[in-house]
């Protein structure tokens, strides 16, 4: 069985009906009803956060274009390995773009090839290789620019409204206080 949905509804004559329940009412007295009310307004300042910040965003960017770079060189193999044809548009593409990457290992090894399939060694070396210089750039940019939390500064404003019961609402005190404290990463 549901039960009855409750719902306060305020009356003219100050007193209050519990919908759903004919037998639950009581009344509100003018000293009662709230007057008061308080808003407190939290502000945070950690230094060294935009640094960190940006050295995330430095480092996640490494990550993307090497990222970009070893998709292409991966391609550029499997197109070779299976025997794509080189006159197609994206492979040529493809092949003019990564010849910049893979030109200072072209040498270094023989390229075994069957039928016009080739498999690249070449490649699959400066995949190798780009992708070390890629991890030690990364960790180059992480240990030079990177800051370790520092202590956290904490201001909190409490702003305290008063309206008095009297009819006139115009007159309103407000109270302002302020609490600031500082935390280090251990105390959180």
């Amino acid at each position: 069985m549901k039960a009855p949905e409750r719902r306060f509804e305020r009356l003219w004559d100050e007193q209050v009906v519990v919908e759903g329940d004919p037998d639950v009412s009581f009344s509100i007295g003018k000293e009662d009803m709230m007057t008061e009310y308080q808003e407190v307004r939290t502000t945070e300042h950690e230094a060294g956060r935009e640094q960190r910040i940006a050295t995330f965003k430095a480092t996640q960017l490494i990550w993307l274009l090497l990222g970009l770079l070893e998709a292409a060189l991966a391609l550029r193999v499997l197109f070779k390995l299976v025997g794509v044809n080189a006159a197609n548009p994206f492979a040529s593409l493809l092949y003019t773009v990564t010849d910049i990457f893979v030109a200072p290992f072209a040498s270094l090894t023989g390229a075994p090839s069957a039928g016009g399939m080739v498999l690249e060694i070449s490649s699959i070396i400066a995949m190798i290789v780009y992708l070390l210089l890629g991890w030690a750039l990364e960790r180059i940019v992480y240990v030079l620019f990177y800051r370790p939390r520092g202590p956290v500064s904490v201001r909190q404003t409490v702003v305290a409204e008063h309206t008095p019961p009297e009819e006139d609402i115009t007159a309103v005190r407000t109270t302002v206080t302020e609490h600031t404290s500082t935390h280090t990463p251990d105390s959180l």
